[in-house]
């Protein structure tokens, strides 16, 4: 279990109450009417198997010309909605952080959708933490390090779940083997809504 256990990578377990919970899916589905999930693809041309949308200023997409980082919705053109202040009170609390998060990947897992093991490494500087709030179904995920051949130990992430990789956790690899079917019922249809919270951009000067 040394890769959960190693310095940044903190799990916060229940850090979300069931009203808090119910309270910012319902802003984020609101959010997500402005800006519909929607299956993107690897560089290679894959197609992954979660739905995503962004909310923030600036919004992690993958696609034929490579993972970047853009201010509007690849499908609609427009603007991503704006990060719910739940959200940033979080990040603010949780993460420790002095420059706010200016990326929100929602990334929703039906049955069957998993995320391989991978690095967060598109943001501007790797000194500001990732912080993940999870919603709905549980989810197992998988922590590596930063070696993709370093030892890997999973855990269960369940709805109002937290988690934070900063420091030496911060470019980990890390993953969703799979999503429990069915244990949760907050999630409209079933399933797990993942929300990352992210500085892509570099901090204020």
């Amino acid at each position: 279990m040394a890769p959960l256990s190693q310095t940044g990578f903190r799990l916060i377990p229940a850090a979300l109450s069931v009203g808090a919970q119910a309270a910012l899916l319902t802003e984020v589905l609101a959010r997500v009417a402005q800006a519909p999930f929607y299956r993107p693809v690897t560089p290679g041309g894959k197609p992954m198997s979660v739905e995503m949308t962004n909310l923030g200023p600036l919004g992690w997409v993958t696609d034929a010309g490579g993972y970047r980082y853009q201010p509007t919705h690849p499908q609609t053109g427009e603007p991503w909605p704006d990060i719910p202040q739940a959200l940033l009170d979080l990040w603010a609390e949780a993460a420790g952080a002095g420059a706010p998060p200016d990326a929100c990947l929602v990334n929703l897992y039906r049955e069957g959708a998993r995320m391989g093991l991978h690095q967060d490494k598109d943001e501007a500087d790797f000194a500001h933490p990732v912080l993940s709030v999870s919603l709905g179904d549980t989810a197992v995920f998988r922590l590596g390090g930063v070696s993709r051949r370093d030892p890997t130990a999973s855990v269960r992430l369940a709805s109002g779940d937290v988690c934070v990789l900063a420091g030496p956790a911060r470019l980990a690899h890390h993953g969703i083997d799979r999503v429990l079917v069915g244990s949760s019922r907050l999630v409209p249809g079933g399933g797990r809504i993942n929300l990352t919270l992210r500085r892509a951009g570099p901090g204020p000067g």
